[in-house]
């Protein structure tokens, strides 16, 4: 390849990864439960934060079947879980996908998720140009954090 078209790949990929850039989310703090054998189901924890409105309209993995972004909310006396189309990321504002709220589940696990691994997650996120972007991520496995004992 010439360097002149080489220069033209190069510009056409950069001037192409643009939306990427304007729509990318910073996350941080993100870790994912590890299982046991055998459980299907696990969680994924993280604060995302979006210099530009977006919203976070689905997330996949290779290590499950159906990747949801739910929501816990009280209902009378009983919690329930129930998953989300869209979750607003405002401008500038982080939010918390966390224990008793918002959180990415991971369900149908195909394998069994190890404290110390990685976990391969994409974030679908979508701007207020409705282009959706698709942001890589490699989740720390973490074995849950002991309840707190009772005094």
């Amino acid at each position: 390849m010439s360097p002149r078209a080489r220069l033209v790949v190069r510009l056409a990929l950069v001037l192409g990864a643009s939306p990427v850039v304007a729509h990318a989310a910073d996350v941080s703090d993100a870790w994912a439960r590890s299982t046991v054998k055998g459980q299907t189901a696990s969680v994924v924890y993280l604060t995302i934060t979006s210099a530009t409105p977006a919203r976070l309209v689905g997330a996949s993995s290779p290590a499950a079947a159906v990747v949801q972004v739910h929501e816990m909310s009280m209902q009378g006396t009983t919690m329930k879980m129930r998953p989300l189309e869209t979750l607003e990321l405002p401008a500038g504002q982080a939010v918390e996908l966390k224990a008793g709220g918002a959180h990415v589940m991971l369900l149908d696990l195909r394998q069994q998720l190890s404290s110390g691994d990685k976990l391969p997650l994409i974030l679908r996120i979508e701007g207020a140009d409705h282009k959706v972007v698709e942001q890589a991520l490699a989740v720390e496995i973490r074995d849950a954090p002991p309840m707190m004992k009772s005094r």
